[in-house]
């Protein structure tokens, strides 16, 4: 190969592509509707590239995204501390795509607030 900087460039970018793709931007969330939720933890899913976790609002499950799990922990939270059951607060934006889905800006837990942004 003539140009193995090329090769390798292009390796690069192949094999990060799929990464990128999957992961979604913001913008797919209205900012300007700050909803709050109060319910008990139905179901977390604590993995890459976000921790995700549903509760009821409205009659309703809602998926809330919240921050990478390695951003959870150094915020001070485990997935212990938001396990099925627990009691939260969830401050975010709702989807403008998904109706019940919603980016989680802050969560309370245990009376302690906590920004994942």
């Amino acid at each position: 190969m003539k140009h193995p900087l090329f090769g390798l460039c292009l390796s690069a970018a192949l094999l990060t592509g799929g990464v990128a793709f999957a992961h979604h931007g913001w913008g797919s969330y209205d900012a300007a509707k700050l909803i709050t939720i109060a319910s008990n933890v139905e179901r977390a899913d604590w993995e890459n590239p976000h921790v995700m976790l549903v509760v009821s609002y409205q009659g309703k499950d809602w998926e809330a995204v919240l921050a990478p799990p390695f951003r959870m922990n150094a915020r001070g939270l485990t997935p212990d501390m938001i396990k099925p059951g627990t009691a939260v607060r969830i401050e975010g934006y709702p989807s403008t795509r998904t109706a019940t889905e919603m980016r989680a800006e802050r969560i309370i837990v245990a009376g302690k607030t906590y920004e994942l942004r």
